[in-house]
């Protein structure tokens, strides 16, 4: 390890964009759209309801008054899952003439879903 915290710090940024570009990259390829997603307090919103359920970093399993019982992970997968399809498939309401945030290939949906997603079952 390096013991200049700061320049610890900044090679770990660097190598967090490197990634990013990585993927950014390979999904150009692949023909498929990366977004970056802010994953910051996504496993303390309860992907069932919505509402926000504080709970500390030992806690491992999410548990809201909603009835929703998930990993902590798997909650926060799912909050980040459903930010990301909400900046593809974001439409202008009301128009005829729908105005997608991303530009989309022919081939994909104009609209993307939680469900096509294919989310498995706990």
């Amino acid at each position: 390890m390096i013991r200049n915290h700061k320049l610890s710090n900044s090679i770990g940024d660097a190598r967090w964009r490197e990634f990013r570009l990585w993927l950014e990259y390979f999904a150009r390829i692949m023909g498929k759209i990366a977004i970056p997603v802010n994953p910051a307090y996504t496993s303390q919103i309860c992907s069932g309801c919505g509402q926000t359920v504080k709970k500390d970093l030992k806690s491992r399993t999410h548990v809201c008054g909603c009835g929703a019982v998930l990993d902590r992970d798997h909650n926060a997968a799912i909050n980040i899952l459903r930010t990301g399809l909400r900046m593809v498939g974001h439409t202008k309401m009301g128009s005829e003439n729908s105005e997608t945030l991303v530009e989309m290939e022919e081939d994909q949906p104009k609209q993307a879903s939680v469900a096509d997603a294919r989310i498995p079952p706990l």
